[in-house]
């Protein structure tokens, strides 16, 4: 099983500044022709077609079983082996889960408004009727909790579903990834592994460092050779 996330330097890319190199996304101003090119040598590089979103914050679910145009969701299921997903982000989270079986995974773009609106749980419901085998999980890199800067009216907002999450010290922030680890505990989901943080890794693309930015991705897909 292919379970990765990429990085500005990751592989060679054809973007040039402010969205060296890797770039994956085709939204945030880049030339579309280098873009293609960085998703094109991912592909290559994984030897897999990788299905992609057009993420909105929402909390839509798509399962595929061959890439078509890129659909307006923010989490990708499949049962295909050597099909890879992806979830593009530059500060949010980018969540792959599979299960012990290997025979489903999803990729998940988690966001504050996804972790709201309850997109994890509605991939985790989804997958479920497709397996009964446990279910694993992976936290990308992300904006960590004391980066993650809000004011009174998001941390209000968050708070109501996640209280624990809100942190009042010397900056009021948002722990987006402490939310989601309870989540997934809730929902028998054990966390794998766990990374941080967008902001302070200059190899990361990372909106709240730099506004203009790439985004870079997580990638998983069942193996082809089961």
């Amino acid at each position: 099983m292919i379970r990765t996330f990429t990085s500005r330097s990751f592989l060679t890319g054809e973007s040039h500044s402010p969205f060296d190199s890797l770039n994956l996304a085709l939204h945030v101003g880049d030339d579309p022709d280098a873009v293609k090119e960085n998703r094109a040598r991912l592909s290559q590089r994984f030897g897999v077609p990788i299905q992609y979103m057009n993420q909105v914050h929402g909390a839509d679910v798509r399962q595929v079983d061959k890439v078509v145009p890129d659909p307006t969701v923010d989490a990708l299921i499949t049962m295909t082996p050597g099909l890879g997903l992806a979830v593009m982000v530059a500060d949010c989270i980018p969540l792959l889960i599979w299960d012990e079986s290997q025979s489903v995974v999803a990729a998940v773009h988690v966001g504050r408004r996804g972790a709201i609106n309850g997109i994890v749980a509605s991939v985790i419901g989804q997958m479920r009727s497709l397996s009964s085998a446990s279910l694993l999980a992976e936290i990308g890199p992300h904006i960590c909790a004391d980066c993650y800067v809000v004011g009174e009216e998001i941390a209000t907002e968050f708070g109501a579903a996640h209280p624990h999450a809100v942190l009042r010290r010397d900056k009021l922030t948002l722990d987006l990834s402490g939310a989601l680890r309870g989540d997934l505990a809730d929902m028998k989901v054990r966390v794998t592994n766990h990374h941080s943080c967008t902001v302070e890794d200059p190899l990361l693309y990372s909106y709240r460092r730099d506004g203009v930015t790439g985004r870079f991705a997580g990638v998983i897909s069942l193996s082809s050779t089961q």
